[in-house]
């Protein structure tokens, strides 16, 4: 076995299921962390999605297993039922020569399976946290000789208010535990949580080779957040889209849209943490096979994705992240294909493309969107096209039949051509071409603090606190601030999430230190309001209401 991870004193069984899966020499965060947390050690990797990070933590947690033992012995924390699964299928995968005992335990799934699979006896269990603190409320989920606890995607987690469960659950493990945590990035809150539950970890980054690849169009487009549907088919309508892949920020978004798409001609299908297993891999292969041309996903959802063949990427909402931003345009343009990335950008939002573009040190086009006579144009140059091809052609004998026999009922030969071409573009209705309203802009070189960007400091002008500055959209206040250490990313994910909303749905937001503010759709706000009451932050209920104008 000429594999290198031998060099790793990994136990064969081991190296023997990384080699049947085709992996040669471990990545380099492999090769920097596995060899400490084989000896117990705390230890902090940093590194994007993608670097072989599971690996780097499955192989040695399977490597200190000790055998027939009655209780759990390591435990790994994710975000998402999707990473959840990811990660305990490739920790089964990498223990199957050592008869692992692997569960993965979520929301969203009956308790009977898992308790039964817990009281049957489990080696490792991965899951995410609310599943995790139940299933220890109940009385089923012992983790007190736990001894390796692994925190995945830890920044994901924080945007996602679970960081006080993760401390919950770690005030459930023993004291003298193993620590793992895994981050694309170390914001102040997880570096707390690593300070107070770690004990001298090492820290390991690993860089991303390549900021950004030459083979990738890079365009954006200035558009209202009402608007961006209408925008993303008018790209659709004039881009040489072989397969798409189009990233929104929250699940139901994308379904949402991925429905909108298909309404309107545009077949699409979306990938989020609600499918099972099985219908990933099911939309995933459909996709492969290019049955279908358009996916729509979250970054969560769409990582581990291995596609050589996207032509383009599409940002319907805009990355929090600048590394996200490269991560996701990554994924075109691959094996030294050409490939293009559109961003659909809000006035709001020209600052963080400033620092998308200041970090990937490329500018990044502005182009305008194509008019309605400009896609009514390429629709007809498309049909000429192809009418031309089928002339040259001329396989169309029975076809040439139907026509004699119209001409010989007394039909104009030219007339008949015209109502052919009519039929021919029926399905053009199902395309409707949105109308667009006017962007406005305000000055991009005005203070910070003036614009009410969020997360700023210092008091808001009155007209930005009364009324929203796009129109279609309504201020609503709610009663967290900075002093709770709220982020834009939680209000996004918890007002879509609990009242189902679309987060192409939600606008501007600014963090003030007792209060928020944010924009909302006006479609959606008496949704939003009647819900209310269910919108959980940091596991606390909020307020919201509609800010008056006086």
């Amino acid at each position: 076995m000429t594999t290198e991870f031998i060099q790793l004193n990994l136990h064969p069984q081991l190296v023997q299921a990384v080699t049947e899966r085709g992996y040669q020499a471990p990545m380099p965060i492999q090769s920097a962390i596995i060899p400490i947390m084989v000896t117990g050690q705390d230890v902090i990797g940093q590194a994007q999605t993608g670097t072989g990070k599971t690996a780097a933590f499955a192989l040695p947690i399977l490597h200190n297993l000790q055998a027939n033992q009655d209780h759990i012995q390591a435990l790994v924390l994710a975000p998402t039922r999707e990473l959840a699964l990811q990660v305990a299928g490739a920790i089964t995968d990498y223990g199957r020569y050592c008869n692992a005992r692997v569960l993965a335990v979520y929301g969203g799934q009956a308790y009977g399976p898992q308790i039964g699979r817990l009281k049957r006896g489990v080696d490792v269990v991965v899951g995410t946290p609310g599943r995790i603190i139940d299933l220890i409320e109940r009385g089923v989920l012992d983790l007190s000789q736990v001894r390796t606890v692994v925190l995945d995607e830890a920044d994901e987690m924080l945007s996602m208010g679970f960081v006080e469960d993760i401390e919950v659950i770690l005030s459930s493990t023993p004291a003298e535990r193993q620590t793992a945590l895994f981050s694309a990035t170390l914001p102040g809150p997880i570096r707390r949580l690593a300070d107070r539950y770690m004990h001298e970890p090492q820290s390991i980054t690993i860089r991303s080779e390549q900021v950004t690849v030459d083979t990738i169009e890079q365009r954006c487009y200035l558009v209202n957040s009402h608007d961006k549907l209408a925008a993303l088919t008018r790209l659709f309508e004039m881009e040489d889209i072989s397969s798409a892949l189009v990233f929104v920020r929250t699940r139901t978004g994308t379904g949402e849209l991925s429905n909108e798409l298909t309404l309107r001609g545009f077949p699409a299908e979306a990938l989020n943490g609600d499918l099972s297993q099985d219908a990933r891999e099911q939309t995933l292969n459909r996709f492969r096979r290019g049955q279908i041309k358009v996916l729509v996903a979250t970054d969560v959802a769409a990582r581990g994705l291995d596609i050589e063949d996207i032509s383009h990427v599409f940002n319907f909402d805009l990355p929090d992240d600048p590394e996200v931003y490269v991560h996701r345009i990554g994924r075109t343009g691959r094996a030294g294909k050409t490939g293009v990335a559109i961003s659909l950008l809000t006035p709001g939002e020209r600052r963080r493309m400033a620092q998308i573009e200041s970090f990937a040190r490329q500018k990044i086009r502005r182009v305008a969107l194509p008019t309605a006579e400009e896609i009514l144009a390429s629709r007809e140059t498309q049909l000429m096209q192809q009418m031309t091809m089928w002339l040259q052609r001329g396989r169309c004998h029975r076809e040439h039949q139907l026509v004699e026999t119209l001409v010989e009922a007394g039909h104009d030969p030219l007339t008949i051509a015209a109502v052919a071409l009519k039929i021919a573009r029926a399905e053009e209705k199902q395309r409707p071409i949105a109308p667009l309203s006017e962007v406005v802009e305000t000055s991009f070189d005005r203070p910070r603090r003036e614009r009410g960007h969020s997360g700023v400091t210092g008091r808001a002008p009155r007209a930005w606190a009364e009324k929203s500055h796009e129109p279609g959209m309504v201020r609503l206040s709610l009663n967290m601030g900075k002093r709770d250490g709220i982020r834009p990313s939680d209000i996004v994910g918890a007002i879509a999430t609990h009242t189902d909303i679309p987060g192409s749905g939600i606008g501007k937001i600014r963090i003030q230190e007792g209060h928020s503010l944010v924009d909302v759709q006006e479609a959606y706000v008496s949704q939003v309001l009647a819900k209310a009451g269910a919108v959980r932050i940091h596991r606390q209920t909020i307020e919201l209401h509609p800010v008056s104008s006086n």
